[in-house]
């Protein structure tokens, strides 16, 4: 049990997922500014702005650099990891997204003579542009400095 403690006391994982809940809560606002409607599902999907995993994955980072030093293994591995993470969000997972838009499109036209073929579409939104990843690592580092007191 006492693991468990630990892990509820470890405050470089807390401020991480707390500017994470932060930037899918800046989803949910942009969402509703950009339409005018609350669109609840965007706070646990993936995509759009700004980057919830790049501000994780960022807050991470900064905040085992604030609290073991910068030039610390643990450092070097949470920038890495940090580092895949977006690239990832934003090259692999976009280019998915890209790949799935196409095949949608294909499918669309493929079998508009048969209204009866209703296959689930592809999900389109799957990655992030680079402008939302450095938005996301932006807000992930303002979060983790603007905490540094916690650590």
């Amino acid at each position: 049990m006492q693991d468990i403690g630990d892990i509820l006391n470890n405050r470089v994982l807390l401020v991480a997922l707390i500017a994470c809940l932060i930037a899918q809560t800046l989803k949910l606002i942009i969402e509703l500014v950009k339409h005018r409607k609350v669109n609840v599902s965007v706070l646990v999907t993936t995509g759009g702005m700004p980057s919830a995993h790049s501000t994780l994955v960022t807050a991470l980072a900064a905040g085992v650099g604030q609290t073991l030093g910068w030039a610390s293994p643990e450092f070097a591995l949470a920038v890495v990891f940090a580092i895949i993470v977006m690239y990832d969000a934003a090259g692999v997972r976009q280019a998915a997204g890209k790949q799935a838009r196409i095949l949608n499109q294909m499918i669309d036209e493929l079998f508009r003579e048969h209204p009866e073929f209703n296959e689930d579409r592809l999900k389109e939104l799957l990655g992030h542009t680079p402008v939302q990843v450095i938005v996301g690592s932006a807000l992930g580092i303002t979060i983790s400095w603007l905490a540094r007191s916690a650590y």
